[in-house]
């Protein structure tokens, strides 16, 4: 029974490690087919999505076509714009963004903590080496695709061709306004200490004095692309992500997260609603509209693109734009940084639900806490994993003793467990006389004080939060690109010379060996199949997990040591005396009857 139940808890363990670890979600399809073309302006509830917000044709180049090839004595003329093409930066302490006045489109999003583990560089959260006719984000489209035109192949006045911004807000606007009656500005706030990663935007549109409602065209997200296996750990790469209420065959849903994905979007491109936040993210870092209580669409595609280097992986990514009524004109903030809780929970509570803890939410989110609190005392998140470690398996400790003590006491019933099953082996599991095997098994667990499920039970209650722990470390921004010691230069990534892992598999055997067993030889060589499979796992794994494990099994080895010490060696237990074993003539006998 013992044998069973710990069987039972290392399939368990196998099948729920694979499931989170093993499993990395499919590619999405390198050419999933197109949005229908024919797809007229969609209203539901005031919400409007056109087919030109469905594809590309608010693009640059598009607009730039369009308007060379108007008849030049029916185009409006320009009255508030710019002489020429110009840039305006705005730099914080935690990004430096850039802005093109021809369209009033960010170009550029650079996140200064963060960096690009291909180039080197800044992460850009704006995707670069773009097909010509991908918009860049703030990028307006209108059911009219020569206003469209108009609006995006126009050079806006700038307010400023730079912000440089530390502790004060500031605010740059982009003016345009023709002949024809279009007046556009955008207007884009920051606010560097209260929300380092937002940028509010206002969109005021009036063609002859009447206000329109355009589409926003984010184009393909995320630069800084961060997918692709890394061992037991993967990454996932850019893919929708919408929290709120979204319609459902017209009826409003309750408020739950969706993560459409390449493969969803080909079959359900539109999502509306009261949106929270919705946008796009990777791994590690977010790009998201907040709408507040606004009834909002938003349509996706996927942009399949290929590598930037030649050996490189394709890219992914995933295209956005977003509707909203044209009588709730208002300031949206964006959303435009690192899934850091901290800072997404500082921004907005809603935004925390962007990170993917899943079923364990409940348990991560008090993990990472504690992991933050001992960060800020240490300042080396190694060492803060190390010592987090320590105070869980300290708490742990007692439930870990009572498995060893529990596991002890079932080897020493071993002698007398077999003698039992010795005597009743030749039986049929039909005879009656079987079951009298199960009484004085359970007779002898009753008699010593043991219960059969002792071993394993306390330690099942501890998988929780090794599970949340991993599940922790494996999303985690905070540690990507964080050196530990020595050769460890980024916690994110694997162990470059595989020392922690052949380590953490020796602490696995070493820990196996000491540990009490009822198995029997052959099963325990068996058994020593475990540490390789896991030091296999393990190899590529991030080193924060590998540390995080790492650090287990030397706790594990010393309370191990300590409970020998102070635990008596099992007493070796012979056939329990007064019982005989059946004869066949016997058995024979009472069948006859």
């Amino acid at each position: 029974m013992e044998r069973r139940v710990l069987l039972a808890f290392l399939l368990s363990f196998l099948v729920l490690y694979g499931y989170q670890a093993l499993f990395v979600p499919p590619p999405p399809e390198s050419n999933p087919p197109s949005v229908p073309n024919d797809l007229s302006a969609a209203e539901v509830n005031g919400v409007g999505v056109s087919s030109d917000s469905m594809r590309s044709s608010g693009s640059l180049d598009t607009a730039v076509e369009l308007v060379a090839a108007a008849d030049a004595n029916v185009m409006p003329s320009p009255l508030v714009t710019a002489t020429a093409l110009e840039d305006s930066v705005v730099e914080t302490d935690a990004f430096r963004a850039v802005f093109s006045n021809q369209g009033a489109r960010l170009v550029s999003w650079q996140l200064k903590d963060y960096v690009d583990e291909i180039s080197g560089m800044p992460v850009d959260l704006v995707p670069r080496s773009l097909p010509e006719d991908e918009p860049s984000p703030f990028t307006l489209t209108f059911d009219d695709a020569l206003l469209t035109a108009r609006a995006n192949g126009a050079l806006y006045r700038a307010s400023a061709r730079e912000l440089q911004l530390a502790e004060n807000t500031g605010t740059l606007t982009f003016d345009f306004e023709d002949t024809g009656g279009l007046r556009i500005q955008k207007t884009f706030r920051f606010d560097p200490v209260q929300q380092p990663f937002v940028v509010n935007v206002l969109i005021d549109v009036t063609l002859s004095g009447q206000a329109l409602a355009p589409t926003i065209q984010w184009g393909p997200a995320l630069g800084g692309v961060e997918s692709g296996s890394t061992g037991i750990a993967y990454r996932v790469g850019p893919r929708g992500v919408i929290f709120g209420r979204v319609q459902e065959d017209g009826v409003l849903a309750e408020e739950d997260i969706n993560r459409p994905d390449a493969g969803d979007v080909v079959e359900r491109p539109i999502y509306r609603g009261l949106l929270r936040f919705a946008g796009v993210d990777n791994h590690y870092f977010l790009v998201a509209a907040l709408p507040g209580n606004v009834e909002t669409a938003i349509s996706y595609r996927s942009v399949p693109l290929p590598a930037l280097e030649l050996d490189g992986e394709a890219r992914d990514l995933m295209a956005f734009d977003m509707t909203f009524q044209a009588d709730q004109v208002a300031e949206v903030p964006f959303f435009l940084g690192p899934k850091d809780f901290e800072v997404l929970e500082a921004t907005h509570s809603a935004l925390v639900r962007s990170i993917e803890y899943g079923w364990l939410a409940w348990l991560v989110v008090p993990l990472h806490r504690s992991l933050t609190t001992v960060h800020a005392y240490v300042g080396n998140w190694g060492w803060a994993i190390i010592i987090l470690t320590i105070l869980i398996n300290l708490v742990i400790f007692p439930l870990r003793h009572k498995s060893v003590v529990s596991m002890r006491k079932m080897q020493e019933l071993q002698p007398e467990m077999k003698a039992i099953q010795e005597r009743y082996k030749n039986l049929k599991t039909t005879n009656p006389d079987k079951q009298k095997m199960n009484q004085e098994i359970m007779s002898l667990y009753r008699e010593r004080g043991v219960n059969p499920a002792g071993g394993c039970l306390p330690m099942l209650l501890t998988m929780p939060v090794l599970f949340a722990f991993y599940r922790l470390l494996s999303l985690s921004v905070e540690i990507r690109g964080e050196p530990f010691v020595g050769w460890i230069t980024d916690l994110s990534l694997a162990d470059p010379f595989y020392v922690t892992p052949v380590v953490m598999g020796a602490t696995m055997v070493l820990q196996q060996k000491m540990t009490p067993s009822q198995a029997d030889p052959m099963q325990q060589k068996i058994m020593m199949i475990m540490p390789v499979m896991f030091t296999g796992m393990f190899i590529f794994a991030p080193s924060g997990l590998v540390l995080y494990w790492l650090t287990s099994n030397v706790f594990g080895i010393g309370q191990q040591v300590l409970t020998n010490k102070y635990i008596s060696p099992p007493r070796v237990r012979t056939e329990r005396p007064g019982e005989t074993r059946p004869t066949k003539k016997a058995i024979g006998t009472k069948n006859n009857r």
